[in-house]
């Protein structure tokens, strides 16, 4: 199956973590002190808190706390009860954090908007898994994501479940309506400019100037039938089904299994919780769906002191 880098904790998300740190910082300090903490608590005083979920749900982000403790500077030691990807009970204690108290109360706002937004995420991607459970549909994400935020937001995904779709436009070829549009000189291009744009993509990567991109992914968004047919001889990687209804769907693998057996079909666009088990029992390979990160709701994780 063909499939673009999948997001996990490594290096380069951790950069993208640190960046969205700094910014939640200097949001809350404009480089100066938490003046309520330090007007309250002792410089010197030391406790516990622990991270608690208020409601189930599939954890993500939790590997971001020793990073926000580390730009931070705080004196805190973090222990984890949950990993990443695991699920969990309203009531689960998630994590602990232990040390000194005004370094615990400074930094607890941008710990838990940090799991809050995450684990939303991922638990939202694992309710869209859970529904195409036993079909040969998979539940990817867009690019419709927070700026800033991408990586961590398809990095939640991969905890629930979800696939990564393309990261950006650096790393598959995607050709859209627009792309079309503008190729045709017609607000709605013609059936065959979707075959034709497939070969030019693939001629372009052959060419000696692209080498370094000869294995992308190319796939092409269609909104109809008789684009299909004319895309599906040119074998593209992946066709876009773009707001097809469940029969539209259906026709759509039947002529994908007679004419052009290797290509994947994705569905996408308007796909939504209460309809998905519909679309995956058409027989799409994919189905993308831009709800997993712009419309997740932050999970919500609170911090309860220990005594």
């Amino acid at each position: 199956m063909p499939e673009v880098h999948q997001i996990v904790w490594d290096s380069q998300l951790q950069q993208d973590c640190l960046a969205i740190v700094r910014l939640a910082l200097a949001e809350d300090l404009n480089g100066e002190e938490d003046w309520t903490t330090n007007a309250l608590v002792g410089a010197n005083q030391q406790g516990t808190a622990n991270i608690v979920a208020r409601e189930s749900g599939v954890a993500a982000g939790l590997v971001t706390i020793p990073l926000v403790i580390a730009e931070a500077e705080a004196a805190l030691e973090a222990d984890f009860f949950v990993d990443d990807g695991q699920q969990f009970t309203a009531g689960t204690t998630l994590a602990k954090l232990s040390g000194n108290v005004r370094d615990l109360l400074t930094l607890e706002r941008t710990i838990l908007n940090l799991l809050g937004r995450l684990m939303g995420i991922a638990t939202l991607t694992s309710r869209y898994v859970q529904e195409v459970s036993g079909t040969s549909a998979r539940i990817y994400d867009t690019r419709k994501t927070t700026p800033g935020w991408r990586r961590l937001e398809k990095y939640a995904v991969h905890c629930g479940g979800g696939f990564n779709h393309r990261m950006g436009l650096f790393d598959a070829i995607l050709i859209k309506d627009n792309h079309l549009a503008q190729r045709s000189g017609n607000a709605i291009a013609s059936p065959e400019t979707a075959g034709e744009a497939v070969l030019d993509a693939r001629r372009f990567l052959e060419s000696p100037s692209n080498k370094a991109q000869s294995d992308l992914i190319i796939e092409i968004e269609v909104d109809n039938l008789e684009q299909l047919a004319t895309v599906l001889p040119t074998q593209p990687d992946i066709i876009l089904l773009d707001n097809m209804d469940p029969s539209q769907l259906r026709e759509a693998v039947k002529l994908r299994d007679e004419h052009a057996p290797a290509v994947e079909l994705e569905a996408s666009g308007g796909i939504r919780l209460e309809s998905l088990r519909e679309v995956a029992e058409t027989g799409v390979d994919r189905i993308s769906a831009g709800a997993l990160t712009h419309s997740a709701r932050a999970l919500d994780i609170g911090l309860d002191w220990r005594i």
